[in-house]
C-alpha cells in the first residue's frame, strides 16, 4: 500500500510544465504515428530514442509511455475512416468501424473507440499501480536458475505466438542474440567475437539496431509498395465532413453495451499484456472474440457493431499497462514498444527489477501518471478538438514523409553514438531487417533476441557454476521448474490445441 502511494503522490511531477510539455507533445507524436499505416508507436520512440541522451530521464519517460498510448489509440483512426488500420492492434476495429462508416456513423464509431482506449486505459494503468509492488515481492523469490527459465519462457512464447513461422522465429532469435555476443562478455572482461578491431570491443548499441530494424527498414519498405492500396482511398479521407459533437456516443449505446463489457474487456487485455510477446493485435482479438461469443446481439458482428469496437479498444489499451510489468520487473519486453522504452531505462542507467520500484519510485511515477492521464484526458481531448482534421493525416505525400523519417533516423542514430560507424549499422541492419520483412522473418524477435540475449547467457553461467556445471539446477530448483512446466504448458496450448469453434469460427 505505501509502494502504491507514493506512485501516487509521484504524479504530482507532471504539474512541472516542462514534463506536462513532453507528455502532451508524445501524445500528439503517438497520435501521428499511430494513425498513419505503416508507422507505429514502436517506431516514433525509436526515431526520438537519441532525444532521450539530451533530456533528464522523468521527461525521457513520461514522452515515450504517452507515445504508447496514443500510439495504440491512433490506430483506430484510419482503421474507421478507411479501413486501413493504422497500427496492427486495430484490426479487429477496421472490421465494426469502417462498416459504421460506410453507415455514416463514423463519427460515433470514432467516439466509441476512443471511450473504450479511454477506460481500458485507466483500468490498465491503475491494475498495473495496484499489483506491482505485489509482481516485485514475487519476483524476489526467483533466484538464478529461476531467472534463466523465465527468460527462456520469454523468448519461446515469442517465438510460437506466429506458429506458422516458427522456423523464422528461431532464426531472427538465435541473430539477434548472436549480435548481442559482440563486444565484452557479460561475465569476465574479455572482448569477444569483435574481428580483432578495437572499433567491435564496444559492442553493438541498441539504438543502431533499433532505427535499422524498425525506422530505416520500413522506409525501404514503403518505398517497394509506392502505388499501394492507400493512394486509392485518400479520396474518401478528403471528403469527410465531421462535426464535434458526432463523436460523443449516446449513453443508451454506452448502456447497451454495458460497464461489466468494458472491465471484462479491459482485464483481458492486461493479462494478456504480461505475457511477453502477445501484444495489442492479440489482446484485441481475444478481447473481441469473448465480446461476440457472450453478445446478445451478434448478427451485428461483422456489420457495424460497437460492442465490438469497444472490447477490441478497450483490450489493446489496457494492454498497455499490464506489458509494464514484465518489463519492469523482469526486464522482459511485454510487447515491442515497451523493448524501447527498457532501452530509454538502460540508456538512462535504470536496471529494471524488483528493487527499481523502492530505489526508483520517483522516476517511475511520472511515466505511470503520464499513461494514466492520457488515457483519461488527452484521448477524448484530442479527438474532441482535432476529430475532424485526423483524417487529413494520411493525405501527407508519402514521399516527403518517409524521406524525413530516413532523414532523421540516421542523424539520430550518429547524435545518439556521436560515432559514424554506429550509424553505418544502422544502414546495416536496415538493408537486413528489410530482406527479413519481405521473407517473413519476425524483426521483434530479432530484438528482443538481442535485448533478452546477454540475460539468458548470464543466468545460465551463474547457474552452472552453482552446481559445478550440473544443468540438473534447473529441474531441482521450484521457480526453475515452475517458468519451465509453464513453458511447456504454453507451447501445447499454443501449437496443438484445437480451438473449440464458436461463432466467431463458424463465420470466419
Amino acid at each position: 500500500m505505501d509502494t502504491f502511494l507514493n506512485l501516487l503522490t509521484g504524479f504530482s511531477a507532471l504539474a512541472d510544465w516542462s514534463v506536462l510539455a513532453f507528455m502532451v507533445g508524445g501524445f500528439l507524436v503517438g497520435t501521428f504515428f499511430g494513425a498513419m499505416p505503416g508507422l507505429t508507436s514502436v517506431l516514433a520512440i525509436a526515431l526520438l530514442l537519441p532525444v532521450t541522451y539530451t533530456i533528464d530521464v522523468v521527461p525521457a519517460l513520461v514522452m515515450c509511455a504517452s507515445i504508447f498510448m496514443a500510439g495504440m489509440y491512433s490506430g483506430s483512426i484510419t482503421a474507421t475512416t478507411i479501413n486501413i488500420p493504422g497500427a496492427p492492434s486495430s484490426m479487429m476495429t477496421a472490421v465494426e468501424g469502417n462498416q459504421l462508416m460506410l453507415k455514416g456513423q463514423g463519427a460515433n464509431a470514432l467516439g466509441h473507440a476512443a471511450l473504450g482506449s479511454m477506460i481500458g486505459g485507466c483500468i490498465g494503468t491503475v491494475l498495473l499501480m495496484a499489483f506491482m509492488p505485489v509482481a516485485a515481492e514475487l519476483s524476489l523469490l526467483i533466484r538464478t536458475p529461476g531467472k534463466f527459465s523465465l527468460v527462456l519462457f520469454a523468448l519461446v512464447v515469442i517465438i510460437i505466438v506466429d506458429k506458422d513461422n516458427i522456423a523464422k522465429g528461431v532464426v531472427a532469435t538465435l541473430l539477434g542474440i548472436m549480435i548481442a555476443t559482440v563486444g565484452i562478455d557479460v561475465l569476465q572482461p574479455i572482448p569477444r567475437f569483435n574481428f580483432g578491431t578495437e572499433t567491435l570491443v564496444e559492442g553493438i548499441d541498441i539504438m543502431p539496431l533499433v532505427i535499422g530494424a524498425f525506422a530505416v527498414s520500413e522506409v525501404l519498405t514503403q518505398a517497394q509498395s509506392w502505388n499501394d492500396p492507400l493512394a486509392r482511398t485518400l479520396e474518401k479521407a478528403r471528403g469527410l465532413v465531421i462535426r464535434r459533437r458526432d463523436f460523443i456516443p449516446p449513453m443508451s449505446e454506452i448502456r447497451a453495451i454495458g460497464l461489466l463489457a468494458y472491465l471484462r474487456s479491459a482485464f483481458i487485455g492486461y493479462g494478456i499484456g504480461i505475457l511477453p510477446g502477445a501484444g495489442g493485435s492479440m489482446a484485441a482479438f481475444v478481447s473481441y472474440a469473448v465480446a461476440r461469443s457472450g453478445s446478445k446481439k451478434p448478427e451485428e458482428y461483422g456489420k457495424g457493431s460497437r460492442e465490438g469496437i469497444a472490447a477490441a479498444e478497450c483490450a489493446n489499451n489496457s494492454m498497455c499497462g499490464g506489458a509494464f510489468v514484465p518489463m519492469l520487473m523482469f526486464g522482459i519486453p511485454g510487447d515491442p514498444t515497451t523493448a524501447i522504452v527498457l532501452g530509454v531505462l538502460v540508456i538512462n542507467g535504470l536496471q529494471p527489477g524488483p528493487r527499481l520500484l523502492e530505489s526508483q519510485a520517483d522516476l517511475l511515477a511520472p511515466m505511470l501518471g503520464s499513461l494514466f492521464l492520457s488515457a483519461l484526458i488527452l484521448i477524448p481531448l484530442s479527438l474532441w478538438l482535432l476529430g475532424p482534421y485526423f483524417v487529413r493525416i494520411v493525405s501527407i505525400p508519402k514521399g516527403l514523409l518517409y524521406t524525413a523519417i530516413a532523414v532523421v533516423a540516421l542523424v539520430g542514430s550518429y547524435v545518439a553514438t556521436y560515432s559514424v560507424f554506429q550509424m553505418a549499422l544502422a544502414v546495416l541492419f536496415g538493408v537486413l531487417a528489410y530482406f527479413m520483412r519481405q521473407q517473413n522473418y519476425s524483426t521483434v524477435s530479432l530484438l528482443l533476441g538481442f535485448i533478452l540475449g546477454p540475460d539468458l547467457e548470464e543466468y545460465l553461467r551463474r547457474a552452472l557454476s552453482l552446481n559445478d556445471g550440473n544443468p540438473m539446477i534447473f529441474l531441482t530448483s521450484p521457480d526453475s521448474l515452475f517458468f519451465l512446466v509453464l513453458t511447456v504448458i504454453f507451447a501445447y496450448v499454443i501449437l496443438f490445441r484445437k480451438p473449440k469453434r464458436g461463432p466467431l469460427a463458424r463465420d470466419g
